[in-house]
């Protein structure tokens, strides 16, 4: 089509040039380049983040856990099942994970709206959005609290009981 519009060009006008002809997705693509490059940083920021929150809670989680070694060695050797050591780890593990959450969501609804004007058709402060925010992280934090569980359990009571 490029040699017709040429064609035509020169009976309109003939000192008129058609230089660089494309297709117009090709003029969107290159008008959408730098968000898209906004869009991968956030993403690349936001994935390092997340993997910081499992690494820092689970190594909080996974120190408490080895300072009460003698707590779960004599609550095993008491007869606990260790469903129930496993289900009061992951409860102090949500006491510090709900409070931060809380406490995150609102700091990110606050400066959401400062980012308001890098989002295409969608609302800064998209409910859906930070609920399944806030339930990837619930998850992801449980996840890394529940590894130092089940460690703690599997651990004999008179190797418990020995250590110090």
């Amino acid at each position: 089509m490029a040699p017709d519009v040429r064609h035509l060009l020169s009976k309109i006008d003939a000192n008129a040039a058609l230089d660089r002809v494309l297709p117009m997705s090709s003029y969107v693509s290159d008008g959408l380049g730098q968000a898209r490059l906004s869009l991968a940083l956030m993403t690349g920021f936001g994935a390092v983040a997340l993997v910081l929150a499992v690494v820092g809670v689970y190594s909080v989680i996974s120190y408490s856990v080895g300072q009460r070694t003698r707590e779960i060695g004599i609550r095993m050797a008491l007869g606990a099942r260790p469903g129930r050591v496993r289900t009061s780890i992951l409860v102090q593990g949500l006491r510090l994970i709900l409070p931060s959450l809380a406490i995150g969501s609102a700091g990110a609804w606050i400066l959401s709206h400062f980012i308001g004007d890098f989002l295409f058709e969608t609302d800064a402060a998209d409910p859906m959005t930070f609920a399944a925010t806030a339930l990837l992280l619930l998850a992801v934090a449980l996840a890394g609290c529940y590894v130092p569980a089940r460690r703690a359990t599997t651990v004999s009571p008179l190797t418990a009981l020995r250590a110090d």
